[in-house]
């Protein structure tokens, strides 16, 4: 038992280590490409906060374990909400003011019902997994058309002072991009490695532990780069990692997981744990609009509900497995 949960704990160490030096590298990168700052805040930073989440399922649909995969999915959703835009609410009220942010928000609440859809009969066939992979790919290519006609966003502007910031090298980002992918890949495989050992060793699903220590762990990455941002006074980018990473793991994880391996989704992942990230999903658009279409603030109060709402879900999951 001891050498799972030490794969665990470097897992996550190493994990959260490279997905930082992969997302500097691939947003320096990116702009030595040309690509404009707002497309690199909606799809490289989005992406790069996903990119654990991705590893960790892709390696646990590889290895058998699709449980663990739409684990890890839902509850990096929830810890996303939660924990992330969460806690930091409750350390000082977000402005919302990117229209681009705002507009995501919406999406990110319709691609959640139809993944409700598809769990309706407990499976994820082949078939759903590549229409979700589409609908991804034609989210994309619909952000970076709109990028080229963005001229001023809020979001461009952070992205643009944030690089400033940063500056590095085109050798120095490809250095980084690359190393951080091989040890993101790596660490990915021991922490599954690990995850599927304790779950086996507790006699509790690979889904519970996906839904807790691994959704927590590969979260970490999107609290780390919104506590840094929230520094900065960067409010839009925090808001903008939480909606971008919810919607590649809520699309590409499951997508990219299910393709390889049809998963089998008991009827807790809907009434539980869909139903929850569902209700989170929705407070938080909830919070972050003003209906008479102006931006808005997420306040303390606001962000102290999604955390307890985290703290409570968690605590019930963990109790589940105790007991």
């Amino acid at each position: 038992m001891l050498l799972p949960v030490l794969a665990v704990i470097a897992g996550l160490v190493l994990l959260i280590w490279s997905a930082d030096r992969f997302i500097d590298g691939a947003a320096a990168t990116s702009r030595w490409l040309g690509l404009s700052p707002l497309l690199i805040g909606m799809l490289v930073i989005g992406f790069g906060t996903s990119a654990p989440e991705m590893m960790v399922s892709v390696l646990a649909a590889l290895q058998g374990s699709p449980g663990l995969a739409v684990g890890n999915a839902y509850g990096s959703n929830i810890a996303n909400i939660g924990l992330v835009l969460g806690v930091v609410a409750l350390l000082a009220p977000l402005a919302v003011h990117s229209s681009v942010v705002r507009k995501e928000m919406p999406v990110l609440v319709m691609v959640t019902a139809l993944t409700g859809i598809i769990l309706l009969d407990g499976f994820v066939a082949r078939w759903e997994a590549a229409m979700i992979l589409l609908i991804l790919g034609g989210f994309m290519t619909l952000s970076i058309l709109q990028s080229r006609a963005q001229k001023d966003d809020a979001l461009m502007e952070e992205v643009s002072d944030s690089l400033e910031r940063q500056p590095m090298s085109r050798g120095a980002a490809l250095g980084w991009t690359l190393t951080g992918l091989v040890v993101l890949i790596g660490s990915s495989r021991l922490l599954v490695w690990g995850a599927v050992d304790i779950a086996e060793a507790f006699g509790v699903s690979e889904l519970v532990i996906g839904l807790t220590v691994v959704a927590v762990g590969t979260s970490l990455p999107e609290l780390a780069s919104s506590a840094s941002a929230l520094r900065r006074k960067e409010h839009d980018m925090v808001l903008g990692n939480v909606v971008g990473s919810n919607l590649f793991n809520t699309l590409g994880v499951v997508g990219l997981a299910g393709v390889i391996t049809p998963i089998e989704a008991g009827p807790d992942v809907l009434t539980r744990d869909w139903f929850v990230m569902t209700v989170m999903t929705l407070l938080m658009v909830l919070f972050a609009f003003s209906w008479r279409g102006r931006a808005r603030r997420i306040n303390r109060l606001e962000g102290g509900i999604l955390f307890a709402l985290f703290v409570a879900y968690t605590t019930y999951m963990v109790a589940m497995v105790i007991v």
